[in-house]
């Protein structure tokens, strides 16, 4: 790949030293596409990821015309194209034409605002090696192609791009792993110390409980021997939490092992094959655990029901109990830890969660979420 103009190959260099700086790929997949649209004849630009399923999610893009911006850029999030349909046969090996395009033809037919003579672009697979990330598309009006040395400009900076996407992934991979095995340090360490010496506790007030003469030292041991096994209890909960052993079985046998930790017996049903990414497989046990806890603090029931539904498109998770309830027309009042948490792991997939309550008729949550 040769790229002549002294030109393009500052703007390669400005492009390369913006990308090394930044940590988040949103923002640096915008910054970048901003960058190359100044530099060059370029108007707009935009960049889909496309997942291992081929279903593909705008993520950036900058200086739309009003009929792809219209309606949260409905025309670019809907529908099939050419160029999204070739990268997903992976026929798109390099930054190419494109004769036609159904998204900007259905924008253009729409009549929904001006698109500025944008009626084709140019496209190209973003990639680091052989892991393959998305597309960046870029257009210019009144221009239906572009030079073979534009066109190298834009696998150059498409492969500066994928170079970036692979460096924050495997910075944000080994940031997870340093969490996760800070976690197994702590939970290991509240296991051997603070664990223990509530253990300790426990069997302490016991021996006080059958030693005792006087009822009012009597009554005083069994209450210190009731908090000591909250707190054991509790604290064997958390323990969990910093490091769900559970999951290395599967998220049902996980879900089932901590209700059983927690002293609850719980009914499952399964619709579908578990196959979520580890990501959405935490976040819903994190999120069962929540709900597993308020069950065990607040229902007053020691059973619950648990319903798991996997479809091609999303995951959906019931848990249901038959106890106290509560509200629901105040839930958002509520002020539960527990149910914030749970709010804002479930936003962090994209994902919707509801309870369902009311008093004395038992509470039920839903989780929904993408993948």
């Amino acid at each position: 790949m040769h790229i002549n103009d002294p030109s393009h190959t500052t703007l390669l260099k400005e492009i390369a030293e913006f990308l090394n700086e930044e940590t988040e790929i949103d923002a640096m997949l915008h910054g970048a596409l901003t960058k190359l649209l100044q530099g060059t004849k370029f108007e707009t630009g935009w960049i889909f990821f496309i997942n291992e399923r081929g279903r593909s999610k705008l993520v950036t893009h900058v200086n739309l015309p009003e009929a792809l911006a219209h309606n949260s850029c409905h025309h670019l999030n809907k529908g099939g194209c050419w160029c999204v349909s070739r990268y997903r046969m992976n026929e798109l090996q390099k930054a190419s034409n494109i004769i036609e395009c159904q998204r900007l033809e259905a924008a253009i037919d729409a009549n929904v605002g001006d698109h500025h003579d944008i009626t084709h672009h140019a496209t190209v697979p973003l990639q680091s090696g052989y892991e393959r990330f998305g597309l960046l598309n870029v257009a210019t009006p009144n221009t239906v192609f572009f030079s073979e040395e534009e066109l190298e400009l834009l696998e150059s900076v498409a492969f500066q791009m994928g170079s970036a996407i692979k460096r924050i992934l495997l910075t944000k991979q080994e940031q997870e792993m340093a969490l996760v095995q800070e976690r197994n340090r702590l939970a290991r360490d509240l296991h051997d110390s603070v664990n223990q010496l509530l253990f300790s506790v426990t069997l302490t007030a016991r021996a006080g409980v059958e030693l005792a003469q006087e009822a009012e030292v009597k009554e005083l041991f069994q209450d210190v021997q009731s908090l000591s096994q909250e707190a054991l209890t509790e604290m064997r909960a958390l323990i969990w939490q910093l490091r769900p052993k559970g999951l290395e079985g599967g998220l049902v046998d996980g879900i089932k092992g901590y209700a059983e930790m927690l002293g609850l017996t719980l009914q499952t049903n399964v619709i579908g094959v578990i196959q979520l990414p580890s990501k959405v497989e935490e976040a819903l046990f994190r999120v069962m655990q929540e709900g597993l806890n308020n069950i065990r603090k607040h229902a007053g029931v020691q059973k619950a029901y648990f319903y798991l539904t996997v479809t091609a498109t999303d995951v959906l998770c019931i848990l249901k109990d038959d106890g106290n309830g509560f509200s629901a027309a105040s839930e958002v009042n509520i002020p539960s830890v527990g149910m914030q948490s749970i709010r804002t792991r479930v936003a962090a997939l994209q994902g919707q969660v509801e309870w369902v309550s009311d008093i004395g008729k038992g509470t039920e949550l839903f989780v929904r979420l993408p993948y």
